[in-house]
């Protein structure tokens, strides 16, 4: 099984940061860190992080209390996964990107970046990562909302090590 980080970059929405954090609880991602401006419930006075918390917690259902976290600066936390031997790979479209559809051989231990809802990875940083992910698109829009993505990309990363798999609290008697 694939070992997962997910990194947070200037992510704005708590309700997207809730849904990616539910699908990283979903598909048994180690850490989600939180980096630039990404709101999280150990921002601010006490009484702005229980709205976080609150506004978080609509889509991540709890996913909050049960991921292990921590919040960093971007380029020291690239640097300190290069270090433990991640993968550092962005989604964002590129010039050399990968195409997800094609099923690309990905190494066994990832740090996947997500970037800014509107304006994506910045090329700075995209020049630290060892590789670029790509979700190929078929309509007239550019790409699709970061939580949509997450949940598409890291069920592509992830898919191969769930077959045979089926741990879920509603299964059938």
């Amino acid at each position: 099984m694939k070992q997962l980080t997910v990194i947070l970059y200037n992510i704005r929405s708590t309700y997207n940061v809730g849904a990616i954090l539910r699908t990283c609880d979903c598909l048994g991602v180690s850490e989600v860190i939180f980096t630039g401006y990404t709101p999280f419930i150990d921002k601010g006075l006490p009484h702005e992080q229980d709205k976080l918390r609150k506004a978080i917690h609509k889509t991540a259902l709890g996913a909050e209390e049960t991921l292990n976290w921590r919040r960093a600066e971007i380029e020291p936390a690239i640097a300190e996964l290069k270090e433990q031997g991640y993968s550092v790979v962005a989604l964002e479209q590129g010039e050399h990107s990968l195409n997800l559809a094609d099923s690309p051989e990905l190494p066994e231990k990832i740090a996947l970046i997500l970037g800014e809802e509107v304006h994506g990875i910045p090329a700075e940083l995209l020049t630290q990562c060892d590789q670029l992910l790509e979700i190929p698109m078929l309509g007239q829009k550019e790409s699709f909302n970061v939580s949509v993505a997450t949940g598409i990309a890291l069920w592509e990363i992830t898919k191969s090590s769930l077959s045979g798999t089926r741990k879920h609290l509603r299964t059938p008697q």
